[in-house]
């Protein structure tokens, strides 16, 4: 567990002391950054309008309905679900990602079934989180980026088998109490773990 911790902690920042990076770095980065991946909706990995039951009437005032663009469904309930084909049975989907708000909570989960990521999910799983921090939290640009190199090593760590599955979270942003965890699921149809993020909606500056 120690080295777990001291492995995140490399990664970890401290929101009352701003990184000392200039702009023109920032930038730099920003514009390295890969940039086809944005240009895929987060929830397209596979075709499957055909086997999903037929949408109901949908609330259309949710704070989280841009992510209809991405490809997300809406629940009856008001979370927003990213359905993905099973590859190994025919005629079978299930849930991959799920976002709701929950009071003034942003809850975000990728669902690895069997434990197993599928191909590109850490990707998309960044690109989700980081789209829901971008658009309900304050973080700066450069906070952003190292909540992302955060991220990215968390689920790095996963994938190696160096995070145990339990309920424990691990504080990525101070201000919008952001937590991330990797847990089992001891319900539901999924069977395996996924990783979570939930943050607090703040206003935007």
């Amino acid at each position: 567990m120690n080295i777990i911790i001291r492995l995140l902690s490399a990664f970890a920042f401290s929101a009352s002391a701003f990184t000392a990076v200039s702009f023109m770095t920032l930038a730099e980065e920003v514009t390295n950054a890969p940039q086809q991946r944005t240009l895929q909706r987060i929830c397209s990995f596979d075709p499957i309008a055909d086997l999903l039951p037929t949408p109901q009437n949908q609330p259309t005032n949710s704070p989280l309905s841009y992510l209809a663009q991405q490809g997300f469904i809406q629940n009856p309930d008001g979370s927003w679900i990213c359905y993905v084909n099973d590859p190994k049975k025919e005629s079978r989907y299930y849930t991959l990602f799920k976002v709701q708000q929950i009071d003034s909570k942003v809850v975000a989960s990728s669902f690895l079934e069997n434990g197993s990521l599928i191909d590109r999910q850490d990707d998309r799983s960044l690109d989700l989180f980081m789209m829901l921090i971008k658009n309900h939290t304050n973080a700066t640009l450069g906070n952003r980026q190292s909540i992302r190199r955060y991220l990215e090593a968390f689920m790095s760590l996963v994938k190696q088998g160096k995070v145990p599955a339990s309920r424990r979270g691990y504080l990525f942003d101070s201000p919008s109490r952001g937590f991330v965890s990797y847990y089992p699921l001891t319900s539901g149809k999924i069977q395996g773990t996924a990783i979570t993020i939930d943050i607090n909606m703040l206003r935007k500056n």
